[in-house]
């Protein structure tokens, strides 16, 4: 059976960037605008508040986890005393890999760890949209274990360590994601799955994607009215049923086209479209270039690239 999440997670190409063990103590204040990478955090021992986007704040606690898909702008700080004017922190370098916020006397009130990983895929901002915002997990020493063994892992360097490396991100971002899998979550694929009616629905879209599926036909797999169905889908995934079909068939065809899986002809027959005409014209109008080019510039991308040239 196709397991659409771990399908959503492998296009992304999630690959270890860096980590570290973050120190708090007296009052601080960390601002960051990253360029939407994802960044992920375990509260080893101690408590602090996290604000993402500006929105009401969160309390961190000792075992939780954290993780934000695509960070841009999001906040962390101490309990008590709250930080004044809102000045940023700036972190102190104690020894490699452990960095320290606010007073260097007194004792600790946050340790925490840290970390960011990439996304290779280039339709990464597509995938993530189908996830949380926020992810965040209390008591799950699962994922406290997977955040630490990858600590380890990126700071040594054994035989295959990118290999593990990049397994374990994988598989961090599936337990994490489907810890927060349930009704209460926001609208998208884990709040779609957590619903039995959609996730029949959703798993004959990711197992079938070449079908000529139709809202009828999906409602009928859901055991749901056509109209029940279109309504309840998009109030839980977010986008209407056969919108997200056709996002999931051009990530699909992406990836093939960014790995040079075959013919314009036979990428179109693998994601659903009857001639290499008719997934043409759908590509570029979702894509805003045809196919060709797009393979064309991936390749490019490719050959351009340091790591592509030391290799």
């Amino acid at each position: 059976m196709i397991d659409p999440l771990a399908q959503v997670v492998g296009l992304l190409q999630p690959s270890a960037s860096f980590s570290k063990v973050v120190n708090g103590a007296g009052s601080w204040l960390v601002r960051r605008s990253e360029a939407g990478r994802p960044f992920y955090c375990v509260i080893l021992d101690g408590s602090c508040r996290l604000s993402v986007r500006e929105q009401e704040w969160v309390i961190l606690e000792r075992g939780d986890f954290v993780l934000i898909p695509s960070a841009y702008d999001f906040t962390t700080s101490s309990l008590e005393p709250k930080p004044t004017g809102d000045v940023a922190t700036v972190p102190v370098e104690l020894r490699p890999g452990v960095f320290q916020l606010g007073s260097r006397v007194g004792p600790l009130n946050v340790r925490m760890l840290v970390g960011y990983c990439a996304f290779g895929s280039c339709d990464a901002a597509l995938l993530v949209s189908l996830l949380p915002q926020l992810v965040h997990v209390r008591g799950e020493k699962r994922l406290t274990t997977l955040v630490q063994l990858l600590d380890e892992e990126s700071r040594g360097d054994r035989p295959a360590r990118d290999v593990i490396l990049a397994r374990l991100i994988e598989v961090l971002l599936i337990e994490a994601l489907r810890s927060m899998a349930g009704p209460a979550a926001a609208p998208g694929l884990l709040r779609g799955l957590a619903d039995e009616r959609l996730a029949i629905a959703l798993r004959r879209m990711h197992e079938r994607p070449t079908w000529p599926w139709t809202v009828a036909q999906l409602a009928k797999e859901a055991a749901l009215s056509r109209s029940a169905f279109f309504e309840r889908f998009r109030r839980a995934v977010g986008v209407a049923p056969m919108e997200y079909l056709l996002h999931w068939r051009m990530a699909l065809a992406k990836d093939l086209l960014r790995r040079k899986e075959g013919g314009i002809a036979e990428v179109a027959d693998r994601v659903g479209y009857s001639s290499a005409s008719t997934f043409s014209v759908a590509f570029a109008r979702h894509v805003g270039l045809p196919p060709t080019a797009y393979a064309r510039e991936q390749w490019l991308e490719r050959s351009s690239s340091p790591l592509q040239g030391a290799a």
